[in-house]
């Protein structure tokens, strides 16, 4: 949270000054696919594609890590190993889409949700709907950024939250 409000400080900073490329950066922190080049897309797909074909290798750390660090240690588990192959994996991944697409947090957030709420258990099925689910998250926020306020595009993070939000919030408020 201190980190996040330090981030905000800086951008309001950056704001302040009145500079063109401090609107580009409220532009890219707002989530924005309106200046990506095919050459960005092709190699920001590339970037996720590798490491997701690598994913499969890693199903069973997926599905024994929920078990917790007992269960996977009495099964065999190299559980430092694992933990830290897999967030490598997932910093890669938002890496990947952050660069080109910027932050775009409820995505991220919300489809591994979706996708266990909608019945999928097992790591396979649920990894596959969560990229199924934010992949179509991302291309109705996209959409609904070029056509609610034509011909200007807002943001696509703004109409991911807008998605995404209130989901969350349904969430929350049901596991309460």
């Amino acid at each position: 949270m201190a980190f996040g409000a330090f981030c905000n400080a800086l951008v309001n900073a950056a704001m302040i000054t009145g500079d063109a490329r401090a609107f580009q950066l409220l532009a890219w922190i707002s989530g924005s696919t309106g200046q990506v080049t095919w050459t960005e897309a092709l190699v920001a797909m590339t970037a996720a594609v590798v490491p997701l074909g690598l994913l499969p290798l890693a199903i069973r750390w997926l599905d024994i890590l929920p078990l917790g660090p007992d269960q996977a240690r009495a099964i065999g588990l190299p559980l430092h190993t694992s933990r830290v192959t897999l967030t490598l994996f997932a910093a890669g991944l938002t890496a990947a889409a952050s660069l080109i697409v910027g932050p775009l947090s409820f995505v991220g957030l919300v489809a591994p949700h979706m996708a266990r709420l909608i019945g999928f258990s097992r790591a396979h099925h649920q990894l596959t709907a969560a990229i199924l689910i934010g992949a179509g998250m991302m291309i109705s926020a996209d959409w609904l950024s070029r056509v609610v306020s034509f011909p200007y595009q807002l943001p696509l993070g703004l109409f991911a939250s807008l998605i995404g939000g209130p989901y969350l919030i349904w969430l929350l408020r049901r596991n309460r």
